[in-house]
This record gives C-alpha cells, sequence and structure tokens, in this order.
C-alpha cells in the first residue's frame, strides 16, 4: 500500500453550533488521533507538513479557529471573541467527529484552549505537546508589556497593540530567532497568508478582543498545573529557544509539575515548525509510539 504524504491531506468544513468550522485531517481515524492547535496570528496552515509526514501513523486533525484562516469570522457584536469561546467551539468540533480519546499538539493560542480542553475532561486526552506553548507565569518576555498594558487600559494603548497586526510584526515572529542558515527555510508565503488574514475587514478588532482576553488564560494557569501535578499526562516540549514571545523558561517551567516531561530546547524562533520540521516530527513521531506502546496501542 502506498504511504501517505503530504498530498493525502483532506479537508473539511463541519457547522458548529452555526459557524463553520474549518479542519485538515489525514491519516486512517482508526489510528491513535493528534488533534493540532493553532496560535496567532497563524491557523492549521502551519500544521500542513507536520500533518503529510505523520498521517502513515497516526490519525490527525487540525482546525482553525473562529476568526482565523478559513473558518467563520462573525463580527465582535456576533461572536464572543474569548478563549473561553474559542476552546467550546473546539471542543462541540471533537465531539462532532467522535474523537473520544486524543493527543494534543498546542502552540500559542493554542495552549490555553488545548489545556482547558485536557485539564477539564483528563480522560480524554492521552498525551501533550507544547510547542512555544505557556501554561505557567515564566517564559512571558517584554514583548508582552504592551499586551498587558492595553489589558489594563484598551483605549491608551489600542494604537501600540495594533502595530503587532501589521506586515512587519507579522513577518517578524517567523524570521526573529531564526538561525542565519535556516532562513532560506521559512517560506514568505507564511507571512503573508497570515497576513492576508488578519487584514480582512473587521479582523482587527476580533485580533484586538484576544489580545484583552488573554489576560484570563493567565488565571487559569492554576487549573492546568493542578491537572499537570493530579494527572501526569505524559507530554512533549518541543520549544523555539530563541522565541521573543514565548521564552525557554516557559518550557523549563513545565518540568516543577511534570518532572517527566521530555524538554527539547531547539535553535529556533517562534515558529519552529518553519525551520525545524523534520527535528520536530521525528520528536513527535517517536514521543506518541512510546505513549500508544505504553497505553497499549
Amino acid at each position: 500500500m502506498a504511504q501517505p504524504t503530504g498530498f493525502d491531506v483532506r479537508y473539511h468544513t463541519a457547522t458548529v453550533d452555526g459557524l463553520d468550522v474549518f479542519y485538515r485531517e489525514a491519516g486512517d481515524p482508526a489510528r491513535p488521533t493528534l488533534v493540532l492547535l493553532h496560535g496567532f496570528p497563524t491557523s492549521s496552515h502551519m500544521y500542513r507538513g507536520l500533518i503529510g509526514a505523520l498521517a502513515d501513523e497516526f490519525h490527525l486533525v487540525a482546525p482553525d479557529h473562529i476568526g482565523f484562516g478559513n473558518s467563520a469570522m462573525p463580527t465582535v457584536d456576533a461572536f464572543d471573541y474569548g478563549f473561553e469561546s474559542l476552546t467550546a467551539v473546539t471542543l462541540a468540533l471533537l465531539d462532532q467527529l467522535g474523537l473520544d480519546r486524543f493527543a494534543l499538539f498546542v502552540q500559542d493560542y493554542g495552549a490555553p484552549i488545548g489545556l482547558r480542553i485536557a485539564s477539564r475532561h483528563p480522560e480524554r486526552v492521552t498525551a501533550l505537546i507544547s510547542q512555544n506553548g505557556n501554561a505557567y507565569q515564566e517564559g512571558f518576555t517584554p514583548f508582552w508589556d504592551v499586551l498587558f498594558a492595553h489589558a489594563e487600559d484598551r483605549a491608551a494603548n489600542e494604537a501600540r497593540a495594533r502595530e503587532q497586526l501589521t506586515l512587519e510584526a507579522t513577518r517578524w515572529q517567523y524570521t526573529h530567532g531564526v538561525p542565519a542558515d535556516r532562513l532560506d527555510r521559512v517560506a514568505p508565503e507564511t507571512w503573508l497568508l497570515d497576513q492576508a488574514g488578519l487584514d480582512r475587514p473587521g479582523n482587527d478588532a476580533i485580533q484586538l478582543q484576544l489580545f484583552w482576553d488573554y489576560q484570563f488564560n493567565l488565571e487559569a494557569y492554576p487549573d492546568f498545573q493542578r491537572y499537570f501535578r493530579t494527572h501526569r499526562p505524559p507530554t512533549l516540549l518541543t520549544w523555539g529557544r530563541n522565541d521573543e514571545i514565548f521564552g525557554p523558561a516557559g518550557a523549563e517551567a513545565f518540568l516543577r509539575d511534570l518532572p517527566d516531561a521530555e524538554l527539547h530546547l531547539l535553535d529556533a524562533g517562534h515558529f519552529a515548525l518553519e525551520t525545524h520540521g523534520p527535528e520536530i516530527t521525528a520528536l513527535v513521531r517517536d514521543f506518541l509510539r512510546r505513549v500508544h506502546d505504553t497505553a497499549g496501542g
């Protein structure tokens, strides 16, 4: 039988609570499932390579959050943009797809969404993989000063927060912290595609609302950490150590509550999959093999 390739990815749209939710899927649904949750300002497109590479052995599902990618983008007046709402939509999609047991791969915004699901439904989550997705106060860098100021006083700090919605800022997220000899691995369509999403009329208001709402993720951290200590999920950390959004201290902090977590600090930036895709693929494949062998398949 021919092995799956990146060309075997399937593209679907489900209706969840009246909203179109786009998701990528690959692999045999009878195999162990890995759900991949993206960050800002991107979409499931960030997982395109990993999905294709792992489809020979695993079932992969990667949705676009509401307001991102190819999913619905209702206005801020029509949808309550916040991480609780994004979590509810994600969980409803997984329920609709009949995904009762799955591992989670989270990055950036995907972390507070995925960890809400895991901490509230620990029996459903077989393992965690975090790539630059925080669950601790450690790891926040000066990058966040403006966004936390915006959370305290939106009007006074909106102009500076809006700077994160520019093409220059989007490109910086992909290229900053990348070693010079790996810059040629970052495809320009990554930041151009993300920027096209940000530039849609009304998307700026959505992103500003999510910037403001991010403060409530920190209030959920004690719940996440309690989940780690109580349930000890197998955990893999594949972290770009040069990331100036979520620094390596955020990865190391996981070890406080998950001493058996596997930590790999890569010579990469925020979007480590772009430059270290083969390395991360190999780490994820080996990790999930061991998780599911231990669990009996």
